[in-house]
């Protein structure tokens, strides 16, 4: 069975082949990616209304290219999977509107997956997928939550952010530092020649004895220090960059070990863009080697929105039977969805 997935819920439109072979992780055929972010960087942030006509100009072509690399051709298809949610409307209603039309006009079955299980489920496209049960740092966009995850579908939410997510935190420290768009990598990147303990930031919620987040006050904080250091801030910016950093990686630590203590469990998947920080994967490698134990990430290329993921959520919902792809054609979008909301059976 081959799973055609599209992603586009904010400003990467993604395509990707996936196969599905018997009781086997399921196999990426081939993907493509195009981001909006030189689009959008005159803005210093996504503009709802150029992302969404951006991505009808790009998924049918990258749609092709996916094919042709693939070595497959449209009718091999099985099934279309789509981002249903959560995400920006109108962009959601891009991916839907072409999945459930290429449904309807090959007479093929479509299937709307939740954004949030993608980046879960994204560390099965890598060269040493996790087993079940694990731990789930996820981290993308507006989203940082630690999950316990038993099985496909089965997810237990321990904590979660009450306020700014931790990407937030790296894309709004870095504006604040005047840091192009997107500012988490451009932070990440600065941060690697400065000292962490320069600046005392807070480290919010650290010390609260639950597994939630909160980072509006780390961003407010930053801002103090930029306003306090005046027209210091160039040369001192490589600091606060790195004590940023320090500061957000610490609390995405200490939470995530003390979910590991919590559950019992000794396995540790971290899904989405703020995985890819360097830093992060460092500590987290570090502290759970000494711990013995195993940590897995998807492909850097794979922790930012893309197609691969949702094919590979949508295969794994189907080969575990929680989900029946039906052709049926009329679609809406969830641009707010919960991930436990989704039904953890047929």
């Amino acid at each position: 069975m081959f799973v055609l997935g599209i992603e586009s819920s904010c400003d990467e439109t993604g395509v990707a082949l996936v196969e599905l072979q018997g009781s086997a992780v399921p196999r990426l055929a081939a993907h493509a990616l195009h981001s909006q972010i030189a689009m959008h960087q005159a803005y210093g942030g996504v503009v709802p209304e150029l992302a969404s006509r951006d991505h009808i100009r790009r998924v049918l072509p990258l749609t092709q290219t996916v094919l042709a690399e693939a070595g497959y051709a449209i009718g091999d298809v099985d099934v279309v999977a789509y981002t249903r949610g959560p995400g920006l409307a109108g962009a959601l209603l891009v991916g839907a509107g072409v999945a459930c039309a290429l449904g309807a006009a090959l007479d093929k079955p479509v299937l709307g997956v939740h954004h949030l299980e993608g980046h879960l489920l994204s560390p099965f496209l890598s060269a040493d997928p996790p087993e079940f049960p694990f731990v789930a740092l996820l981290v993308s966009g507006g989203h940082t939550q630690l999950m316990e995850v038993d099985a496909v579908g089965h997810y237990k939410v321990l904590g979660e952010t009450i306020d700014d997510a931790a990407g937030e935190a790296f894309d709004k420290s870095a504006k604040l530092m005047g840091l192009p768009y997107p500012g988490g990598p451009w932070l990440a990147k600065l941060a690697e020649g400065g000292d962490e303990s320069a600046f005392k930031l807070p480290r919010p919620l650290l010390h609260s004895g639950d597994l939630d987040f909160s980072f509006a006050g780390l961003k407010t904080a930053v801002l103090t220090q930029v306003r306090k250091v005046g027209d210091e801030l160039e040369a001192r910016k490589r600091d606060l960059a790195a004590s940023t950093q320090a500061a957000i990686v610490e609390v995405l630590l200490k939470k995530s070990l003390a979910a590991l203590d919590q559950t019992g469990l000794n396995r540790l998947v971290v899904a989405g863009g703020v995985g890819a920080n360097q830093r992060l994967r460092e500590q987290l490698n570090a502290a759970c080697a000494k711990r013995g134990v195993r940590v897995h990430y998807p492909e850097l290329h794979l922790c930012t929105d893309n197609g691969a993921m949702i094919a590979m959520a949508a295969a794994m919902r189907i080969q575990a039977g929680l989900e029946q792809p039906a052709a049926r054609y009329a679609f809406d979008v969830k641009p707010r969805w919960p991930l436990d909301a989704l039904p953890a059976q047929a």
